[in-house]
């Protein structure tokens, strides 16, 4: 089969499409035909050996896809010639992978193949957070970091279909486009956002943040806070982690909150399914669209991984395998 293995760590400029065996399904896995693989920030870092999780080369990256079952456990629920979405983890960027049983989700007729693969990986983790970690309710407004891209966009839908007020935050005017069509209430540029956040908030400031950026922005972030506050620490994309103050937090009684989503998961891998039972209605209903961006060709993975290294994603980017 073709996939696109990763054979060295030079970067994203390294990959490129070869034959390989495909994978052999076992007792607890489904094996799927990919017809589209999401395109994740972990790979990028992947590409470089910089991940914290560290795979002998060489491997097939793509932690998620939206296919057919070409195989599946007896009792699994799942038949060949069913579409679905998925989490492998790893080996997406192929036409076909091995998924394990509880990360498989079979997708509702309205929701296309690539809209099934921007969901598993950044939606599962939004709402891992929101709901879970920082305990969304209806009427809370959420400001969110990096709006545009695959989490953002993800974030914002995800929190406006729960009830909440969603404040976007994007780094230029060309993407306030894209934040608004997930459903943001209002669209602020990061250079002046504090100063912005404030004045729709009358002063009061947010309940939640979402921080997929990290670096610079988390110290604004915890100002923009309302009384008791929840910053949710997505990842860094932005550059080093910053270091937080801890009497900074005394003030308003704020809460920084990691969202290790696939650290949780792993303990607990039925969770996973739950999590996709609380999507459903909202995915039936329309109510989850994923915002797509730029689609490359399986032969072009170097390509889409350069969108998000080089900060130019708008939307989920994805690969078209089939």
């Amino acid at each position: 089969m073709r996939a696109t293995p990763i054979t060295s760590l030079k970067g994203p400029t390294a990959i490129e499409v070869a034959e390989v065996d495909e994978p052999t399904g076992g007792a607890e896995s489904v094996v799927i035909d990919v017809h589209v693989a999401g395109v994740t920030f972990p790979e990028v870092l992947q590409s470089r050996g910089e991940y914290h999780l560290q795979r002998t080369l060489p491997f097939i990256p793509g932690a998620e896809v939206a296919g057919i079952v070409r195989s599946a456990p007896l009792d699994s629920g799942l038949t060949a010639g069913q579409r679905v979405a998925a989490f492998p983890g790893v080996g997406g960027y192929a036409e076909t992978v091995a998924a394990p049983l509880t990360a498989v989700f079979p997708l509702p007729d309205n929701v296309s193949f690539h809209a099934g693969a921007a969901l598993p990986m950044n939606y599962l983790t939004m709402h891992f957070g929101l709901v879970r970690r920082a305990q969304l309710n209806p009427g809370d407004t959420v400001l969110v970091h990096g709006a545009a891209g695959g989490v953002g966009t993800a974030a914002v839908q995800l929190a406006a279909a729960l009830g909440a007020r969603v404040i976007a935050v994007v780094s230029e005017p060309g993407k306030v486009d894209t934040a608004k069509a997930a459903g943001a209430d209002e669209v602020v540029l990061a250079d002046a956002y504090e100063d912005t956040v404030r004045e729709l908030t009358g002063n009061c400031g947010v309940d939640i943040v979402v921080d997929p950026v990290g670096a610079d922005r988390v110290h604004g972030s915890l100002r923009s806070l309302a009384r008791e506050g929840r910053l949710l620490v997505i990842g860094s994309t932005g550059g080093d982690v910053a270091q937080v103050k801890i009497d900074s937090l005394m003030r308003n009684n704020l809460s920084v909150l990691g969202v290790g989503w696939g650290a949780f998961w792993e303990e607990q891998p039925s969770y996973l399914q739950e999590q996709w039972a609380a999507l459903l209605p909202l995915l039936r209903t329309g109510k989850l669209q994923p915002v797509l961006g730029r689609r490359f060709p399986l032969a072009q993975a170097s390509q889409a991984l350069l969108e998000l290294d080089q900060r130019r994603a708008q939307g989920k980017v994805l690969l078209d395998v089939r």
